[in-house]
Order: structure tokens, then sequence, then C-alpha cells
């Protein structure tokens, strides 16, 4: 019976035919672009696709990439446990994209650059530039280590990525990206559209969360050791994910690609809302798991192992009588994945080319770069399979691994916004900014890793077993030390705030005793400008075609967006 515990179904023929069918047919994305695209092989085409995308299929690929397998499986996970804090995110999407498609965009699109590191050459130094560069690559391969523990499926899936990845470019990687974005919220709707039936409807599943505790969501504590809160969501939120949205060549890669300036910047307020959609979805789907697992929790009855099986145990006990749907759900979890991993092997090839390959080699042949992009795309295609198959076998290395994403970009975006915003951070002064952010961050973000917080940070809501089958008892915690209930509970969401914020104070200070008030005048083009911050000219006047003047004298601004969404409706 649903809901009571014991074993569940295992996948029957039609969920491999559905699993099959996705691989396939991401498989015939990346080989319909290489087709199409075979007469023009630029290296600015397979980077960029040519600089000629638009914003919808770009604002599809960036919530994609948003969408991992983890972040598949782990949100509705959050729900279940901790409630529906974690949906306060949406606040720190708004800002992120305000911040990112105001400041970021016009700068990196002025200064017309391919990696985004590109940048750190411009404002500091080329050694900058080379250690900003490898340190993506570090996160970045970090980033694709997601803990699949069947090497079939990682060697299937790594060989898809190299496929489409090698022979579309990033072209393939968007459109297939379209593609699995709307796997990904297709099993969603399947879980919860399962689950109300079960439940008795929407209504019944709500209730059940609301007398479990799971929709009390703000709570406005200051306290930055508490897990979540109103404002390390908000806050702290913002900052982590401008430090991903901002700076993260993944992400740039894909908003530099379009067409123009205005197409660049309404991707990222069409991301927005997807991000919106998709939390939304994930955590309705972790409430309807609440609703079925209210009296007989699989983790605690020892029917799952980690948290991060309890949707996929879910899938398999509520939707096995349909074959075909348990396969869509896991096809949605295996396209976080593809997104993810082909996003970043494309930006990899994108970095490495342009900021160790070309400006030593600088007389290849446009034959040779196009054999070069290739021949990269499948080195870090075979890396990503072998670092995802390392962390089947590590377990909670895990988790480690994706801490440390998040402990570098903080660093990163502070050394950014020094080199933005103010002229007397100079290459000195930067770098021992950044240096000294690194490595407070990974002090605190390790030592959170050794001692997870104790469970008054966290707030785990109650779980019950009393309906299942049969249960088990679960092993008491271990007490951290005092130093682990103290500075190691910093909140993860803060990690990468305190990078930043670490790295411009200290970057600035340092600036100031290396002569950085003396130094030569730069490019103003480098710096953020005011005319960058909420201009009210997304496009320029060729593109524009006011045709309401009402809405363009009331919020002119969001009717240049309007103006260039109406170019995609032949997509929609």
């Amino acid at each position: 019976m649903v809901g009571t515990g014991g074993p569940v179904a295992t996948f029957s023929v039609w969920d491999y035919v559905v699993f099959a069918g996705t691989i396939l047919g991401a498989s015939g994305i990346g080989l319909f672009q290489a087709i199409r695209g075979r007469k023009e092989s630029s290296n600015a085409e397979f980077l960029l696709g040519g600089r000629q995308m638009t914003a919808v299929p770009v604002a599809m690929s960036l919530t994609a990439s948003f969408m991992s397998g983890i972040t598949v499986i782990g949100t509705p996970a959050e729900a279940y446990r901790f409630g529906t804090a974690f949906w306060l995110f949406g606040f720190s999407y708004t800002i992120m994209s305000a911040i990112t498609a105001e400041i970021f965009v016009p700068l990196f699109y002025r200064l017309g650059i391919t990696s985004a590191y590109e940048y750190l050459e411009l404002r500091f130094s080329r050694p900058i530039r080379i250690i900003g560069t490898s340190m993506y690559i570090v996160q970045t391969v970090s980033k694709t280590v997601t803990g699949l523990d069947l090497w079939g499926v990682l060697v299937a899936t790594g060989a898809v990525c190299i496929l489409y990845c090698t022979l579309g470019g990033l072209k393939a990687v968007i459109w297939t990206d379209v593609l699995q974005m709307v796997i990904m919220l297709a099993g969603f709707v399947a879980v919860i559209a399962r689950g109300a039936v079960l439940q008795g409807g929407l209504t019944k599943i709500w209730e059940d969360s609301d007398q479990g505790g799971r929709l009390e969501a703000f709570d406005f504590d200051p306290n930055p050791l508490k897990r979540h809160t109103f404002w390390t969501i908000v806050v702290g939120g913002s900052i982590m994910w401008v430090s991903i949205y901002s700076i993260n060549q993944s992400q740039v890669q894909r908003y530099i690609s379009c067409k123009t300036l205005g197409h660049a910047k309404m991707s990222l307020y069409v991301n927005m809302v997807g991000l919106w959609v998709t939390v939304s979805l994930a955590m309705f789907s972790g409430l309807t798991m609440y609703s079925i697992y209210k009296n007989c929790d699989p983790l605690t009855n020892g029917d799952i192992g980690t948290p991060d099986q309890l949707l996929p145990y879910l899938v398999m006990d509520i939707l096995a009588d349909f074959p075909g749907i348990p396969g869509l759900f896991v096809a949605a979890a295996y396209s976080g994945t593809l997104s993810t991993v082909s996003s970043s092997i494309n930006a990899l090839v994108a970095v490495t080319v342009e900021d160790f390959i070309l400006p030593v080699c600088k007389n290849l042949t446009q034959r040779q770069t196009t054999w070069m992009n290739m021949g990269l795309s499948v080195f870090f295609g075979a890396l990503c399979i072998g670092m995802a198959g390392v962390a089947s076998l590590m377990g909670s290395i895990l988790q480690a691994a994706l801490s440390i994403f998040g402990m570098i970009s903080g660093p990163l975006l502070g050394l950014y916004l020094s080199g933005m915003l103010f002229r007397t951070t100079n290459s000195v002064g930067g770098l021992v900014g950044m240096i000294i952010g690194l490595v407070l961050t990974l002090w605190v973000g390790i030592g959170g890793q050794i001692y997870p917080p104790t469970t008054d940070k966290t707030n785990p809501l109650s779980l019950s077993t009393i309906g299942c089958n049969s249960t088990m008892v679960s092993t008491p915690l271990q007490v951290p030390p005092a130093l682990a209930d103290s500075w190691y509970s910093l909140s993860y969401v803060y990690l990468s705030l305190l990078g930043a914020l670490t790295t411009i104070v200290s970057g600035l200070l340092v600036s100031m005793i290396t002569g950085g008030c003396k130094q030569e005048k730069r490019n103003p083009d480098l710096f953020v400008k005011k005319s960058d911050l909420f201009c009210f000219s997304w496009c320029s006047k060729s593109e524009v075609r006011v045709t309401d003047p009402f809405i363009s004298l009331l919020f002119y601004h969001m009717y240049d967006g309007i103006t260039v969404l109406k170019e995609q409706w032949a997509f929609l």
C-alpha cells in the first residue's frame, strides 16, 4: 500500500524505453545542429552560437542549467524535511536577475568578451586571469560530480554530452537544454498530479503540509548561524546566485551569445520567471511527498539510506502502475545532469581556448581551432565521467565538492566587483584580497562539512513512522565540539557573501597600501557606468518599435523587454 513503507517496484521495460528515448532525443538535437551549421565552423560559432541566439531559448537554457540532477531530486527533499523556507529563494532570483542584467551584462557586451575571465586581464593582469580561470575549472569539475552510482548511466550520459557538445557547440547545448527543461517540469507535474489523485486533491496536500508545519516559511531571526531564515536566503542567497550567474562562464557564455544586448538582458528576466516556476513545482512535489509519507517516513523507517533517495522512492511507490512514467521522472533527473555536464563541457572548452591556448598560439588556422575545440570537448567530457564515477565510490565527498563550488564563487565575485566598482583596486590588492577571501571561506565551509551544524541550527521538522508496516530505530547523532557549534555553523548561504566582502575590503586596503590610489588612468569601459544601471534603453533604435505610448510612458524599460519577446512568438 502506498505510503506505508517497505520495498517498492522496479523499472519496467517501458520505463527504459522512455529513458532511452530522452537520451536519443538529446543526441538528435546535437546531430541536427552539427548538420545545420556544418558550413559555419568558426570559433565564435562553436563557442557562442555566432552571437545570434535569442532571448527565450537562452532563458530556458539558463533555467535548465539551474535544474541539475541534484536540484531535481534535492529540492523536493528539502521541502519534505525542512518546509517551504526554500521557496523564499524566489526573492533571491529576482535580485540576482536585476544585478546581473543591469550591471554585468552591459559591461561584458561593451568589452565584447568570449571568456568571462578576459575581464580580469583587462582590469588587472594576465596572471590574475589565469588564476581566475583555474579556479573556475576546479569548481566546474567539482560541480559535474553528480554522485550517480551506475557506471552504465554515467558512460551513456557522458557519451551523449560529448557527442552533441563536440558536433553542435553552444547551439546544441542551448536547444538540448530547452528539451531537457520541458522534460524536467513534466516530471514534477507527473508527481504532483498522481499525488493529488491519491490524497484527494491539492487542497488535502496543502492542509497536511500546514498541519505538519511545512508552510511556516518566514523566519526573521537575524542569527547567521541558522541554516535558512528570511535574511540568510534573501541577503546571502542573492549574493550566492549573483556569483553563479554573473561571472560563471557556463552562464555568461549563454547570455553573451544573444544577438543584442536587449535579448541578453531579457533572457535573464525570462529565466527569472522560469526559476520561479521551477522552484514552485519542486517545492510542491516535496509537499506532496510529505502528505503521502506523513505517517511513515521512509528515511527513518530504513527503506532508503539518504534524503536524496526520497523522491525516486516516491516515484516508484506511486507511479509504478503507469509504465513509462517512472522512466519520465528518471529522464527528468538525468536531463538535469545532461544540462549541467553539457554546459560545463562547452564552457570549459571556451575558457581553455580563450585563456590558455589562443594567447600563446596566435597563428592557429580556423580548421586547427575547430579540431582543437572538438578534441577538448571529448577530453572534458571524459573528465566529467571520471569525476562522477569517483564520486559514486566515495559517498560523502560529493557534498564536500558541491560546497567547494560555492566557496570559490564568493571570492571570485568579490574580485570582479572590486575591479568594476573601485578604481583604487590594483592587481596586488585584488589578488591578495581574493586569496584572503578564499582561505576564509574554505576554512568555514570545510569545517562545516566535517562538523555539520546541529539540529537547532538546521531546524529539521518532525517526521513519523507510526503508520509504517515496520519501524527501525535511528542512530543517535554525535554532539560536535564547541567551535563547530559556532564558527562552522555559519549558514552555507552566507559563504559567498563572506568571501565577496572579505575580498573587497581586504583588497581595497592592500591596494591603498601598495599605491592603488596613484595608478595610471584606466579604460572607463572597464567600470560600471551610471547608464548601465536600469537605463531606459535596452535595445538599439533599429530594434525598438514603440506602439503603445501609454505603456511606454509608464514603464518604458519593461516595454523594451516586451518588444524583444515579440520576436519569440514563432518559437513559443
